[in-house]
């Protein structure tokens, strides 16, 4: 085995084994949490940021915030973002920011008028500084990353790398959902999102990271692994996510994982010559294979329960009046409040409290979109514009960046069915703004599988 197999086996090891000293000691969580920004801030400051360590180590923060928020291993319910900005900026202290990144600074002072209203509208019995980080410290983290990843110039190489720094403790996670729930068959009952396989945690916000998860493995499989010892470690990492990310019975971030693999395959597909489509054309072959397989065995797990949630039937088999458990009401509601308040919305956290009052029915918004219009009003809408366009037109600047457009089809989708609850979708839309180039590696002449990113036409 060379040592380049025995380091990844023994990264993957670790944090698998934190996952299942986590199930039988859970204050070992409170450790793990503190450990990583003790580490990262010695590791950052240590390396002087040379190589883009701010964001390797931001990457791990986003990674493990669900599974420290459902294990109680996080200082603050809200760390994770607050961790983001903190490594950003000390990144920016060693590297500087983007001068170029005008479109995120506008985004920023975007969102200053709303934050002012709030702190008038707020009701009085309101805790007005939660509410508005509550709401305010997604677009702000994304803003801040935004501020440094702006046509920073950085390998494909080291953006695999931030992908896997942000895929270990996702790793964890399902460990530690293992052995949580290592029965599915006595805890699914219904069609429902089920907290029993989502370790007691909010399923959409755990499947939405075992969708992000699952795809950082399989990319992993068709772009750095240059043996059959490292397909069969990815492999077998990303069939687990996918299966434990099904069983939580939450759809939208299984649906986007897999619609930023496919998205990858296009794009390489599309930039291969004839001997990466054939080498592409086996790894499709062997991805779709193995997502058949997982559908079948978490079928018959469920007793064929999972195949009525995506049909968007109940446990009987009758088709669900709504496919959006009600979030659409909640939109519609915020849409009607922005028809309003066209020009500044109502205020940042005004929202829930405008909703409750008209409706009776104080949830809190699941879409980022229409709670921008509502509590930032026309305002909002400008944000959402460069937000959505500028990676766009850097994919017209920079057609080399293969990840961008999953990224920002992450970002897009999971706004819009868990809004910006966690560090990930601001997190992993910074990385869409990045130049990357292609740095070519010697062939090793023991590779028996070359790395499909060798057959890619420049």
């Amino acid at each position: 085995m060379k040592k380049e197999e025995i380091l990844y086996l023994n990264l993957i090891l670790f944090h698998a084994g934190i996952g299942f000293l986590v199930y039988l000691f859970p204050f070992i969580s409170k450790i793990y949490g503190y450990a990583i920004f003790i580490f990262g801030i010695y590791y950052v400051i240590k390396k002087q940021n040379k190589n883009n360590e701010a964001l390797m180590v931001a990457a791990y923060v986003v990674g493990s915030e669900v599974f420290l928020r459902m294990t109680g291993g996080n200082p603050l319910y809200e760390i994770s973002k607050y961790g983001v900005i903190f490594f950003i900026f000390i990144g920016m202290y060693f590297s500087g920011f983007s001068k170029g990144a005008v479109p995120y600074w506008l985004f920023l002072l975007l969102l200053v008028p709303s934050v002012v209203l709030s702190t008038f509208v707020l009701d009085f019995d309101t805790n007005i500084k939660n509410a508005i980080a509550f709401n305010i410290s997604g677009p702000v983290c994304l803003g801040v990353a935004s501020l440094y990843t702006f046509r920073r110039r950085i390998s494909l190489g080291e953006v695999n790398s931030i992908l896997l720094s942000m895929g270990l403790p996702i790793v964890t996670c399902m460990v530690y959902l293992t052995f949580y729930t290592p029965n599915i068959r006595d805890v699914i009952t219904s069609t429902q999102s089920s907290f029993e396989t989502s370790g007691g945690f909010g399923p959409n916000q755990v499947a939405t990271f075992l969708g992000l998860g699952m795809f950082i493995f399989f990319s992993r499989i068709i772009l750095e692994s240059r043996t059959t010892f490292m397909v069969i470690i990815n492999l077998v990492i990303a069939i687990n996510i996918s299966y434990r990310g099904m069983v939580t019975f939450s759809r939208g971030g299984m649906i986007t994982g897999f619609l930023m693999i496919v998205l990858l395959l296009l794009f390489l597909y599309s930039k291969s010559n004839f001997n990466g489509r054939v080498k592409l054309n086996y790894l499709i072959l062997l991805m779709a294979f193995t997502m058949i397989i997982v559908w079948g065995y978490t079928s018959f797990q469920t007793g064929g329960l999972i195949d009525k949630r995506y049909a968007n039937q109940d446990a009987a088999g009758r088709v669900k009046e709504s496919k959006f458990t009600g979030r659409e009401d909640v939109a519609q509601n915020e849409i009607n409040t922005f028809l309003k308040n066209p020009i500044f919305g109502v205020g940042v956290g005004k929202g829930v409290e405008v909703r409750e009052a008209e409706t009776g029915n104080g949830t809190l918004s699941h879409d980022e979109i229409t709670r921008m219009l509502a509590e930032h009003g026309s305002l909002g809408i400008i944000g959402l514009l460069i937000l959505f366009f500028t990676p766009l037109f850097l994919y017209l600047e920079n057609k080399f960046n293969m990840f961008l457009l999953c990224f920002v089809a992450f970002w897009f989708l999971t706004i819009n069915h868990a809004a910006m609850r966690t560090a990930a979708p601001a997190f992993v839309y910074s990385l869409s703004l990045l130049n990357v180039y292609f740095k070519e590696t010697p062939k090793k002449k023991n590779s028996t599988h070359p790395s499909t990113s060798s057959g890619l036409q420049h």
